[in-house]
This record gives structure tokens, sequence and C-alpha cells, in this order.
């Protein structure tokens, strides 16, 4: 008997529809205060498409998700830098490396392929 398995490699992401949401994250590079990150936080609130907002004072960084079809990440990050005049801020891109290990709970993360072998350890 022979057994033939079959498998398929997508290359190509499915299209954004209105549900689609995409984090992205902005290293601010220099400290603020509570004030500036509330401000940080309305201003990114009124970008559009943007529709959550995390702003930490404490590690620098803004993070928040937008909608593919009504906002570009990097419009936002290259506005963000000049309204607010932050120049030194940058956003944040992963690396592929970054993106295939980087979530633990994705089944092909080494962090989670590691979590199985010690739980079938136990």
């Amino acid at each position: 008997m022979v057994l033939a398995v079959h498998i398929y490699v997508v290359t190509r992401p499915k299209p954004a529809t209105e549900k689609t949401r995409i984090m992205a994250r902005i290293d601010i590079k220099q400290p603020i205060s509570q004030e500036e990150s509330n401000k940080i936080t309305e201003w990114l609130y009124q970008q559009q498409g943007v529709d959550h907002v995390l702003c930490n004072q404490k590690s620098n960084i803004v993070v928040f998700t937008f909608s593919p079809l009504k906002a570009n990440a990097n419009q936002i990050a290259s506005d963000f830098k000049t309204v607010l005049n932050y120049p030194n801020a940058k956003r944040y891109v992963p690396t592929e490396a970054e993106i295939q290990g980087g979530c633990p709970v994705a089944s092909t993360s080494f962090t989670y392929k590691m979590y199985k072998a010690v739980k079938n350890i136990f």
C-alpha cells in the first residue's frame, strides 16, 4: 500500500478584508512623560483606520492596530515623527527570523516545540 501525501505551500497572503487588523510598533527612542504618552495616544486615535493604541512611557514604545484598507503604518510612523516632533522615532519591523519564531503560541515556533518536548517528558 502506498500512501501519498500532498503538501501545498501558500505563497500569497490572503487579501485584506474589513475585519483585517494589523499591529504596528513605533520605537520613540527618547524618554517620554505621562503627558506626552497621553498626547501620543490621542494623536494616534485620530489617525484614520487606527482602532487601538497602547503607549508605554517606561519602554518608550507605542503599539497600535489599524485597518490596512484605511491606513498605512509607514505613513503613520512618518507623520508621527514630523507632526509630534519625535525625530528619532522609528517604526519597528521584525525580521523574517523574528516572525517565524517570535510567537510563543504558534505551533511552528521554537518556543512551542520546546514546550511540547518538556511537557512530554513530564
